[in-house]
């Protein structure tokens, strides 16, 4: 495990630090989360605030203790790789906890329903009812929108009229397709409609999942107070993206340019972005939980696109800005993909930062927000931390570098004062950009390493 990369990143969803092994079932808690999410690892010997680097006092105790409590504290059993890792004269101890096969996990004590946690950014959240069985279909290999609706007949409660619509031009669609495009399933011997056939194409689709809409707002400037317009989609899904995306093109500014005769309209924001963002929305949203619709809410600034659910367990923010696509919503993802709003498993993000770029814009924001996901396209770069030329020559010093430099060290590379660099770097440090790692605030091998999650900046 390499101990340098782990000591340059933050706390979050994938990553804990623990001063010490004395409180057990905080590590229980944080080994359960991890497990149920997307894994992670728990570094115990470092201050989870100051990130001072404190070590363990017996390190072979300590391992033998850890691996104890979580085979008493947690069910369905886990099995951690539990290693000591020496850092200077010292070690400390790095619990990796991998996403578990057999979800649910659970602390021990709490009970079935009250002891399973997710992480949530660097917390660890106690998951709600419908959260855990959405844990429980994961851990079978099943999906929300897969299930049947046994109490309804998939030939009353399926409008083909708005199946037809979607798909016109591309195929027609009869009754007995319903099965095969799993908007129907046998149940008990009767063809019903499943989830997704209603939530795509239910004649009564609000009746049984009152939150499946798209509240759309616009806000005069960057926060909520002054509310400009607004507007609620309620149609089916496939059409409630055009509907959400005109919404859009009336609230933010769009300009007229010509290309030789021909006009074009040049938006604020490239549309591939908005539509990509708006359809990863709906076809991700998590419809099994209750409180809130999708919302799309532009500002001046700035537009949040969001839907319930945290990203599908097993995937991390990482994973999705690398192109990793795991669906929740099977039903709806084949729909979408036949119909042609997916054109490939794992792009979208992808389309979303190449036009954002290609405009001069910042990447997309992506962003676990309590038990919600959401996606911010930002209109400009104002606001942004500017980088002048010692900056960016201290951070080509530091990325060409796997184990980071002293403040000395970076002084000399850019021909300024230990002094006068000290103070770059803390302001680095504070944009997110660099992780100082030292076991104190006086340790003299304190060094700077370039942040694994920097922060947003310009040149």
């Amino acid at each position: 495990m390499e101990l340098r990369n782990i000591l340059a990143r933050h706390e979050g969803k994938t990553l804990e630090f623990k001063r010490d092994d004395t409180n057990g079932d905080s590590i229980a808690r944080t080994a359960v989360a991890f497990a149920n999410t997307a894994g992670g690892v728990i570094v115990i010997g470092v201050a989870d605030r100051s990130r001072e680097i404190v070590g363990v006092r017996d390190p072979l105790e300590t391992e033998e203790r850890i691996a104890n409590l979580l085979a008493d504290l947690v069910a369905p059993r886990l099995v951690p790789d539990i290693e000591i890792v020496p850092w200077r004269d010292i070690s400390l101890v790095a619990v990796k906890v991998h996403p578990g096969p057999s979800k649910p996990y659970r602390v021990v004590g709490q009970g079935a329903k009250r002891g399973v946690y997710v992480r949530v950014g660097s917390t660890n959240r106690l998951a709600d009812q419908d959260l855990v069985q959405e844990l429980t279909r994961v851990g079978q290999g099943g999906t929300f929108d897969e299930q049947p609706l046994g109490d309804l007949a998939a030939s009353d409660a399926i409008d083909m009229a708005a199946v037809n619509a979607a798909f016109e031009g591309i195929r027609t669609v009869r009754k007995r397709d319903l099965e095969s495009l799993r908007l129907a399933a046998q149940y008990q011997g009767r063809l019903v409609p499943t989830v997704g056939g209603m939530l795509l194409f239910g004649r009564d689709r609000l009746g049984h999942f009152p939150d499946a809409w798209i509240q759309c707002a616009r806000f005069t400037g960057s926060d909520r107070s002054v509310v400009a317009d607004s507007l609620d989609v309620t149609s089916p899904p496939v059409e409630a993206i055009d509907h959400a995306l005109a919404f859009v093109r009336r609230s933010i500014s769009v300009r007229a340019e010509f290309d030789g005769a021909r006009r074009v309209e040049v938006w604020q924001y490239p549309p591939a972005a908005l539509r990509e963002a708006v359809v990863n929305a709906v076809v991700h949203a998590d419809y099994s939980q209750r409180g809130g619709p999708l919302k799309v809410a532009v500002y001046d600034n700035r537009i949040e696109i969001e839907n319930p659910g945290l990203l599908v367990p097993g995937l991390t923010l990482e994973d999705v800005y690398e192109g990793v696509s795991k669906l929740r919503n099977r039903v709806l993802g084949r729909v979408f993909r036949e119909v042609g709003l997916i054109e490939q498993w794992g792009s979208g993000v992808g389309r979303m930062l190449q036009a954002c770029r290609a405009a001069g814009l910042p990447d997309p924001e992506l962003r676990e927000v309590g038990l919600r996901f959401r996606v911010t396209l930002y209109a400009t770069r104002e606001g942004l931390p500017r980088l002048d030329e010692v900056d960016r020559k201290i951070l080509a010093a530091l990325g060409s570098r796997d184990d980071g430099l002293s403040t000395a060290q970076v002084a000399s590379h850019v021909n300024r004062t230990t002094r006068a660099t000290r103070t770059r770097l803390r302001a680095l440090v504070e944009a997110g950009l660099l992780v100082e790692i030292a076991s104190g605030p006086n340790d003299p091998q304190r060094k700077y390493m370039i942040a694994e999650e920097p922060g947003r900046y310009t040149y």
